[in-house]
């Protein structure tokens, strides 16, 4: 989870500390190179993230896939772009926490993050299932949820750099709508495996208070996104 809020975001906020700013003339320069590199990143890591059949694995490449959308709204040079990047940054931060933790509360269960372990689970932890749906839905970029106004925001700002990189860009949202589907699927539908029914209890109360604090997170920045806006709107 650690790894999900804070370090991921670490060169997004160099980029923006340091080669916008210092190193302006070589980030307009480098751009060209600069999105090919995020656009094969998208690409590349959403179609490695639906060959994946670790839990943890599909949200961590996710991410990466996620974090290269970042680059590309931030190399727009745009207002649009660099705010939606921004703002993808700490949503992201909160819907792949989640997701993470989730994966962590079942695998206290059974002990395995193999996605040919599970299946059927939302009739015996109908909880889970529901947050897992929940936040399944924000990592793809649903409307309401936080991923969304930065993917449209960041993508606005790639669409002023070059159609073409806005469109292979777009590729991403699509691709996290399959890898999220199909994850979450698997999970929560499907023929329970019986040999693990007892080990599957639903969430905890303790789980449930850190899902609670981070499903109400994701709703305040998926339908207010003013609460974020208005702080980096004069800095960019």
């Amino acid at each position: 989870m650690l790894l999900a809020s804070l370090l991921l975001k670490l060169g997004g906020y160099g980029i923006l500390r340091f080669l916008l700013t210092f190193l302006n003339d070589a980030s307009v320069f480098f751009t060209p190179l600069v999105a090919t590199l995020g656009i094969a990143g998208v690409v590349y890591g959403s179609l490695s993230t639906m060959r994946q059949i670790d839990l943890k694995r599909i949200i961590a490449y996710s991410s990466v896939a996620h974090m290269n959308l970042v680059v590309l709204g931030l190399f727009s040079f745009s207002r649009f772009g660099i705010e939606g990047s921004i703002y993808l940054m700490i949503a992201h931060g909160v819907v792949s926490s989640a997701l993470f933790f989730l994966v962590g509360v079942i695998y206290d269960r059974a002990h395995t993050r193999l996605l040919r372990y599970y299946g059927g689970l939302v009739t015996v932890m109908p909880l889970f299932s529901s947050f897992f749906f929940v936040f399944s839905l924000a990592n793809m970029g649903f409307p309401g949820t936080p991923n969304f106004p930065g993917e449209l925001l960041l993508l606005a700002g790639a669409f002023k750099l070059s159609f073409l990189i806005c469109l292979l860009g777009g590729l991403g949202v699509v691709f996290s709508a399959a890898y999220s589907t199909f994850a979450q699927s698997r999970v929560t539908f499907g023929t329970l495996k019986t040999k693990y029914i007892k080990e599957f209890i639903d969430t905890l109360p303790r789980e449930i208070a850190v899902l609670t604090v981070l499903l109400g997170a994701s709703v305040i920045l998926g339908l207010r996104t003013d609460f974020v806006l208005v702080f980096v709107e004069a800095p960019v």
